[in-house]
């Protein structure tokens, strides 16, 4: 198979992220350093990563996650600031989380070692839907609501259609529901900013079929039976 996929089956990473991991030099096969797609496998292969031997997992495991504000959704952070991994060091298998929630950004966050899994819930063409509450400034009129689900231009490109509606008005701050399917770099903050609004507080509350539900801030749980079955048949 090719190594890509061998790496997402040991639960390194899912394919994409395996891939930058093998053009940057981390990954070696019998010894030899692999920085070139297209390499084949063998179970019985040796291959290292960050010069530690790789297995493949024959048991998934799949942990919902309530990220508060404040952790960055990476393994390190440069900077010194806290990691939502840091929370998962001592499971019995790694976990990876499946995409991102900004710095600033809190709610839902799925993790698993299901490599394939993590590429259908993460490529465009399955248009995985992702549910957030946002907080914005001032007040936000139907015009701009309509436009909001028309799609707004970010970075030359408009948007997909989305999902709005107003949940709550404030004095001074609208609470507003969003459904996305994309997965552009802080597309739901842009998007209030294209209109006028600063976003302050997000917080997504589902995830494909999967809801936050009351999970406190802070706390995970396994998947349960019933959201397993939801997951795996997803699209």
């Amino acid at each position: 198979m090719r190594l890509q996929k061998f790496m997402a089956l040991c639960g390194v990473a899912s394919r994409r992220n395996a891939e930058k991991m093998i053009l940057d030099g981390k990954v070696t096969v019998n010894g030899r350093l692999i920085t070139e797609m297209g390499v084949q496998v063998e179970e019985d292969d040796v291959v290292l990563v960050d010069g530690v031997r790789i297995f493949p997992e024959t048991e998934k495991h799949y942990v919902i996650y309530h990220k508060p504000a404040g952790e960055v959704t990476t393994v390190n952070d440069p900077e010194g600031r806290p990691c939502v991994l840091d929370h998962f060091r001592d499971y019995p298998v790694r976990l990876y989380p499946v995409g991102r929630l900004d710095y600033d950004s809190e709610g839902l966050l799925l993790l698993t070692n299901d490599g394939d899994l993590t590429d259908r819930m993460l490529h465009p063409s399955f248009q995985v839907d992702k549910t957030y509450i946002a907080r914005v400034t001032g007040s936000v009129p139907m015009e701009e609501v309509r436009m909001l689900r028309s799609g707004v231009m970010l970075d030359d490109h408009k948007t997909a259609p989305a999902k709005v509606r107003i949940i709550k008005e404030e004095t001074f701050a609208t609470v507003v529901l969003v459904t996305i399917h994309e997965g552009r770099n802080r597309q739901v903050r842009r998007m209030f900013e294209a209109s006028g609004h600063r976003v302050l507080q997000l917080r997504r509350v589902q995830f494909g079929p999967l809801q936050l539900g009351e999970l406190p801030r802070g706390q995970w749980r396994a998947l349960r039976p019933d959201e397993m079955r939801k997951l795996l048949a997803y699209k």
